[in-house]
């Protein structure tokens, strides 16, 4: 017992001594350890990464060094330079980053994996002439969803909740667009998405390793149940030739994977083309529908249009509404290892010292998304952001006279640009046109807002709500 005591003093003692050495060197960022050893700020972080970074920023300026579980985070929120410090990927690298992520979500491991190289094979196929194809495919998957599961019987209004509605119906489709087979059908397609849903809600504690042991058997029940409906044997049989899903899955047989891993990489596919569209679906109809001049102009712009993706159809208040909505949920946290020590330049010209072992984290959210000097009020919804004063798409944002490369960065930017990112959009807006444009759609309580986001998704692509909001639709006659 005592030498158990004594093993546990010891390290206590070590991580006190490795949490006081850390001092600020020459030219590296603001240091700021936190009040508890090791742990530092992880619970901040953890609890709401937005608003802790924001008080970070306000006491440090636009870059800092945290401690966080006994890692040192370098923040980076002047998005004039993100391009330029994410260019080099000499000193900054992905990968151990995102294999660690991997394989305490998914519980795989990718040998020789290169997240660089793989989203530039994505990237290849959803360009033209794919993109054409699989935007096509995926408007008549969300067509016959909506004639299939949500306009039989319904005379007569029906009511949900709009975070279920969008994403079980986006999910549905995106799943039929990009793993769909011969061998589908509708109680398999329903299987799919709750287990997908089970395993995202817990996803976020997967990555934290904070997950109790009740809630890590659900997880692991529904990864167990999602390998099983994603294995690649079932699903090769049923592939369409040269699809999405027949090329990945020869990808993966090329890596030399056994069955099971190819099955942890299907779901981990499936967790990164799923996982956005839905919510994203939620945000925008929800600031429509509590926002009633927002809705009105979107509808007028939209009177009359076939199609709002078409380039003959100018739709610029849409557009609008979409980039708003997207600039207020889009919370993905861009995370490099730091391989070597690296020099960055701010807009100022001051000049930090990246320390090799670190690890930098830039997080677009909060600049240039949720920055009041660039954007007024930021934190409101304001559909017209993105548009001149003579209606035109407004591309110049300035801070301080200073003009900015981006006003909005949903898609992330150099070489953690999101590949899909096009089709996302063309899936985004095509059901929300087809929503407006052939349903009668309202809240059920015409004074309910907007839910507040759940704080412990930052740094996970799209925002969640904390709650939803009860609407009811009939079909248009």
């Amino acid at each position: 017992m005592i030498w158990i005591t004594g093993l546990l003093l010891t390290g206590l003692l070590a991580m006190f001594y490795i949490y006081m050495r850390r001092t600020r060197r020459r030219n590296e960022p603001p240091l700021d350890r936190g009040r508890i050893p090791w742990l530092g700020h992880a619970l901040e972080f953890k609890n709401d990464a937005a608003q802790f970074l924001t008080r970070m920023k306000q006491n440090h300026g636009d870059i800092f060094t945290v401690c966080v579980a006994g890692n040192y985070v370098t923040v980076l929120l002047d998005s004039n330079c993100y391009d330029a410090v994410l260019a080099d990927t000499h000193s900054l690298d992905l990968t151990p980053y995102a294999q660690l992520l991997m394989e305490r979500i998914f519980s795989l491991h990718l040998p020789n994996h290169d997240p660089v190289s793989e989203k530039k094979r994505v990237a290849l196929y959803f360009k033209e002439p794919n993109l054409s194809q699989i935007c096509i495919s995926m408007q008549k998957n969300l067509h016959f969803l909506m004639t299939s599961e949500i306009t039989q019987e319904t005379a007569e209004w029906k009511k949900d909740k709009l975070f279920s509605f969008c994403y079980t119906l986006l999910f549905k489709a995106g799943y039929l667009t990009l793993f769909g087979t011969a061998n589908n059908n509708s109680a398999t397609l329903t299987e799919v998405y709750e287990e997908f849903r089970q395993f995202d809600k817990l996803l976020v504690k997967l990555a934290r390793q904070t997950l109790p042991r009740d809630e890590r058997r659900i997880a692991s029940s529904a990864q167990e149940r999602l390998w099983e409906l994603l294995c690649p044997a079932y699903l090769i049989k049923g592939a369409e030739a040269q699809s999405w899903l027949q090329t990945y899955l020869v990808q993966l047989e090329q890596l030399g994977l056994d069955t099971n891993m190819q099955q942890r990489a299907m779901l981990f596919q499936l967790w990164v083309t799923q996982c956005n569209a839905g919510p994203a679906a939620f945000w925008m109809l929800g600031f429509l529908l509590t926002h009633p001049e927002a809705l009105r102009a979107v509808r007028e712009e939209l009177q009359g249009l076939k199609h709002p993706l078409s380039k003959r159809e100018n739709t610029p208040v849409f557009n609008s509404a979409l980039n708003e909505t997207l600039r207020l949920t889009a919370a993905a946290l861009i995370v490099r290892e730091v391989m070597y020590d690296k020099m960055v330049r701010l807009s100022s010209g001051q000049e930090h010292l990246l320390r090799r072992g670190d690890r930098l984290c830039i997080f677009p959210f909060l600049s240039p998304q949720m920055d009041p000097q660039i954007h007024h009020e930021p934190e409101k919804f304001k559909f017209d952001r993105f548009l001149n004063a003579d209606g035109t798409e407004k591309q110049d944002f300035f801070k301080e006279g200073l003009r900015m490369r981006y006003g909005n960065m949903p898609w992330g930017t150099g070489s953690n640009l999101c590949p899909g990112r096009h089709f996302a959009v063309s899936a985004l807006k095509h059901f929300v046109f087809m929503i407006l444009t052939r349903f009668h759609l309202e809240l059920c309580d015409g004074n309910a807002n907007m839910p507040v986001v759940d704080t412990s998704r930052y740094g996970f692509g799209i925002l969640h709500p904390a709650g939803d909001l009860e609407i009811r639709f009939k079909p248009r006659e």
